[in-house]
């Protein structure tokens, strides 16, 4: 098979839904040999049935270095290198101001933040010499919307990453960029809602809250990855390609 990733070695962090399984599945289209983590079992061994053969699943928690270490160990004696990371792994907390706990606080910031940190800190060992990284934050990392003060401030701060570890990188010719996504329909509006009808109606709110509305899909946040893991995306450092269906721009 011959793609634009061809025999490229991708990390997908939590790449056993959503955005990112579907980046999973694109990748392995284009001709990559993909590496999904996830925190559940069960959910991983469920994508690795969708994605096929050319995949395998790392269990971990992006949060705890302690399991980085050993993905990225796991995949250096796997593959032996990394082409593409693409941290994707994180949670949708949503809360008003004056109800969000410290609990919740930390979730979102551990994972979404620090997560992202750490997610590219410890695959250096293993990142080829001019790899891509993809970092994904959300439109929201421009604007101010209720209840999401937390998560969109962390998505903010995956937006800067970018453009440092680019700076830090140079180097070595490693590429970070920013892909922000809008409204996608994944199972992220079950996580904050009680039911599916509730659910349903979340999505469908905020695909009419979109010029274009309707939410997007992990196929069309695909598209937009596997242009940043090819090398048609050489002059592209540090910056950010935006999704959302206009809905930062109209």
């Amino acid at each position: 098979m011959s793609g634009k990733l061809n025999e490229k070695v991708a990390v997908i962090t939590g790449g056993s839904s959503g955005i990112g399984l579907g980046i999973a599945k694109r990748f392995v289209r284009e001709g990559a040999k993909v590496a999904i983590t996830g925190r559940n079992q069960q959910s991983i061994d469920h994508a690795l049935s969708e994605i096929g053969p050319d995949a395998i699943g790392l269990r971990g928690d992006v949060s705890n270095l302690d399991d980085l270490t050993r993905i990225y160990q796991h995949v250096a004696d796997r593959f032996g290198r990394i082409d593409t990371l693409v941290v994707n792994a994180g949670v949708y907390v949503l809360g008003p101001l004056g109800q969000f706990t410290e609990e919740e606080f930390d979730t979102v910031s551990d994972i979404n933040f620090k997560g992202a940190f750490f997610s590219v800190q410890k695959a250096l060992p293993v990142l080829k010499d001019g790899a891509s990284v993809i970092l994904i934050s959300s439109t929201v990392n421009t604007k101010g919307v209720p209840n999401h003060a937390a998560y969109a401030a962390t998505k903010a701060a995956v937006r800067s990453l970018a453009r440092s570890f680019s700076a830090d990188l140079l180097g070595r010719g490693i590429r970070v960029n920013t892909l922000s996504p809008g409204p996608i329909d994944t199972p992220v509006f079950a996580t904050v809602t009680g039911s599916p009808e509730e659910a349903n109606a979340m999505k469908t709110a905020m695909g009419n809250f979109t010029p274009v509305k309707r939410v997007g899909t992990p196929a069309e946040i695909a598209a937009a990855a596997v242009y940043l893991a090819s090398d048609e995306s050489a002059f592209m450092l540090g910056a950010e390609i935006v999704l959302d269906g206009g809905l930062n721009e109209l």
